[in-house]
């Protein structure tokens, strides 16, 4: 025992001296998440070593630590993506050095790399490793220890200047890797690609790739209706049973009508389009499941680009369809550009979330008698154009002109659907459905119902009525858009939670909303205006938060007025 401790106190005695008279290599590792940057780290960990893990130029800018050395670990089955970043990392002038790692399934795809050719253009000294079974890790170690004491030699600035890169200039960068990956890249004589790389092409692809996504996203939403209609029908005659149960057994007074058209009426008007939001979540979370969502955000990339943003600002996006507050979260999360995260997050809110469903349910069975997938369909979409005329509008101004990110989209691997995923998924969104109808949207119900029965005592004289006085305050400014002060009250009721529209609704004009006798424009209208208006409490509470309150309030008063301007142009022209 005391022989042991004396060993161990011998080694910590050399390690300490050690490190007293050896100056630590800074050694910065770059690269893709995923391409075996933490692999390589600990495979080359070592006393006089101190790493740095970066995925973008951006995270290089942050580091605290000196960079000694930057080391770019390349994923050798997505060459293009990884080597686009690489003028980015000599941009900083550091020594440099290429590890491609994988290099053996690349060969098992008939390919290979002409790395003499590589090296010779681009000036950096480039190795072929493999994190699983050590291949080329001591050359790659040798390496670095000779960058201590021959910096000069692997240089790569140099080169970067000689081949006339403009290192601001990210198109420059990106036709440069292309050019020169023609050249290196070495293909087989006959076509070799995988299933999974030929469907890739076909989802990706401009010409075949917003094609598939548009009759993707109409399927899912003809399959909401198609499916979800005939049990919404009978869900809905199990809340006109109810409802005439309550008006049949109970004496008259303010208890029934409280039941009965305040409770029943207005949670159970929701509570009939949880079929329809099952179907929707279901099928949504499956193709994001197989992994088809992260193919869409790559398609995207391109018309993201052209409004200064990057594809990775879709994801937020998407998740936006969700609740507009997680895609907030994950925009801070994953844009590290200060700049294009506030604008993305300023876009969350023109995107359809979940909370508006039963409402666009509701409203569009009632008012449209044909093509209910197309007018659920157009309603999402319009949403995401208008998000993306205000960010390009947004980047031309002071506040936000900047770079493009230099970072590029990642596919993953196509993944067999987990029916406990998609369970638990759909689960999560349905409890948090029922959790709102039953707290927020009863406690709206019962508002809106004590503002219809008094002072008359009744709800049949709903003209003399609080709910009356206040609709009617609000109509002059609603009626250019077709709006009466009934439909004035229900936007009113939807700012806390938008499912508390559909809840006014049925209180006003019961389960038969057909009596409001609406044009098809009017009614399309107004769907629009619930789209485009004021966020929800939460998701403003969420943006003044991150972005500041100037930029939260200018997201709520920019809403209303994108929404007035919008339902005004589709009353008059449809």
């Amino acid at each position: 025992m005391v022989i042991a401790n004396i060993k161990k106190l011998l080694y910590l005695c050399i390690v300490f001296r050690y490190k007293m008279n050896t100056k630590p290599l800074y050694i910065t590792v770059v690269g893709l998440d995923g391409s075996g940057k933490s692999a390589v780290i600990e495979r080359l960990a070592s006393p006089d070593r101190v790493f740095a893990e970066c995925s973008s130029h951006e995270q290089m800018d942050e580091l605290t630590t000196p960079t000694d050395v930057v080391l770019q670990v390349v994923d050798a089955l997505r060459l293009r993506e990884c080597l686009q970043m690489t003028p980015s990392f000599m941009e900083h002038g550091h020594p440099m050095i290429i590890a491609i790692n994988r290099y053996d399934l690349l060969l098992q795809t008939g390919h290979s790399l002409d790395l003499a050719v590589f090296r010779e253009q681009t000036g950096v000294p480039t190795l072929l490793v493999s994190t699983v079974t050590g291949e080329g890790l001591e050359e790659l170690s040798a390496l670095l220890t000779e960058v201590r004491s021959q910096k000069s030699e692997i240089r790569s600035q140099e080169r970067f200047i000689v081949h006339g890169w403009e290192q601001t200039d990210e198109e420059a960068w990106h036709a440069y890797m292309e050019g020169l990956l023609m050249q290196v890249l070495v293909h087989p004589e006959t076509d070799t690609a995988t299933w999974e790389e030929r469907i890739n092409r076909l989802l990706t692809s401009k010409w075949t790739g917003f094609p598939i996504f548009f009759a993707v996203m109409a399927a899912v939403f003809w399959a909401t209706f198609a499916i979800g209609g005939p049990i919404q029908d009978w869900m809905q005659g199990g809340v006109d049973w109810l409802y005439d149960l309550i008006f049949t057994h109970m004496p008259d007074g303010w208890l029934r009508s409280l039941l009965a058209d305040g409770v029943v009426q207005g949670v159970g008007s929701l509570v009939t389009a949880l079929p329809n939001i099952i179907i929707l979540f279901a099928c949504l979370s499956l193709i994001e499941d197989i992994g088809y969502t992260a193919r869409v955000n790559f398609l995207m990339d391109r018309i993201m680009h052209l409004m200064g943003l990057h594809g990775r600002s879709f994801f937020p996006l998407l998740m936006g369809f969700d609740c507009n507050v997680p895609a907030i979260i994950a925009a801070r999360d994953q844009i590290p550009n200060p700049k294009n995260r506030a604008v993305t997050m300023l876009m969350v809110p023109f995107m359809s979330c979940s909370a508006r469903l039963p409402v666009y349910i509701l409203l569009i069975t009632t008012f449209f008698k044909h093509h209910h997938a197309l007018i659920l369909g157009s309603l999402y979409l319009l949403g995401m154009l208008l998000s993306f005329v205000m960010a390009f509008v947004l980047k031309k101004t002071k506040w936000f002109r900047t770079g493009e990110d230099d970072c590029v989209n990642e596919l993953p691997d196509f993944r067999m659907p987990s029916l406990r995923s998609i369970t638990s998924h759909v689960w999560f969104r349905v409890k948090d459905f029922l959790k709102k109808i039953t707290t927020v949207v009863l406690f709206a119900s019962i508002i809106i119902w004590a503002l219809e029965f008094f002072p008359a005592g009744n709800v049949t004289d709903i003209e003399h009525s609080w709910l009356a006085a206040i609709g009617h305050w609000l109509e002059p400014v609603m009626s250019p858009l077709g709006f009466d002060w009934q439909m004035c009250v229900c936007l009113m009721t939807g700012i806390p939670a938008k499912e508390a529209i559909a809840a006014t609704f049925a209180i006003l004009f019961g389960s038969d909303l057909t009596t409001m006798a609406l044009a098809p424009g009017t009614a399309y209208a107004f769907l629009v205006f619930i789209l485009l208006y004021f966020p929800c409490v939460a998701t403003v509470s969420t943006l003044r938060k991150e972005v500041g309150w100037r930029w939260a309030a200018f997201s709520v008063i920019n809403s209303l007025l994108v929404a007035w301007l919008a339902a005004f142009v589709c009353n008059v022209l449809l």
